[in-house]
């Protein structure tokens, strides 16, 4: 029996995921057909680069489509009652500081559907999060990352 993967999300990725959807089914897709309409008119398939173009942009829109509606399908929402910020784990912002330099960094864990670094969410999936869940307000965490060993202080949990 195959298990399907879920996406956890908090409520606004998850209405940000069903905002992308609907500009990509009402918006994009008339665009994408009006380009390879355009594209038939000019004649000789074999040879149109525009016809061609079009085409490969409709196939990436179908399997983005495709891949955003199964994460809705798949989807767990984390909602503010289940957090525990007691310990740092999915929906919950942490703040660190980087030893020894004392960098302050403050990320949210979210789902990977949902995660965008430039804006602090990260994936619970990403070895930063990885490191911190499960963890405690004031405990220092050795986390292992590409770019090699991060040593950090929890300063909150919200």
């Amino acid at each position: 029996m195959i298990t399907e993967k879920k996406f956890p999300m908090t409520a606004a990725g998850k209405l940000k995921i069903e905002e992308e959807l609907e500009h990509l089914k009402i918006v994009k897709r008339k665009e994408v057909v009006e380009r390879i309409k355009i594209a038939r008119s000019y004649g000789d398939l074999s040879e149109n680069s525009e016809y061609d173009s079009a085409k490969e942009d409709q196939a990436f829109l179908e399997g983005r489509i495709s891949t955003l509606e199964g994460m809705l399908r798949h989807a767990t929402i984390i909602t503010e009652d289940e957090l525990n910020t007691d310990v740092v784990s999915l929906g919950t912002t942490v703040t660190f500081k980087e030893l020894p330099d004392g960098d302050v960094e403050k990320y949210t864990i979210v789902g990977s559907a949902e995660a965008n670094p430039v804006e602090g969410l990260i994936s619970n999936d990403s070895p930063i999060a990885r490191g911190l869940i499960g963890r405690s307000k004031g405990d220092e965490v050795k986390i292992n990352t590409p770019g090699g060993e991060m040593l950090v202080t929890i300063l909150e949990i919200n």
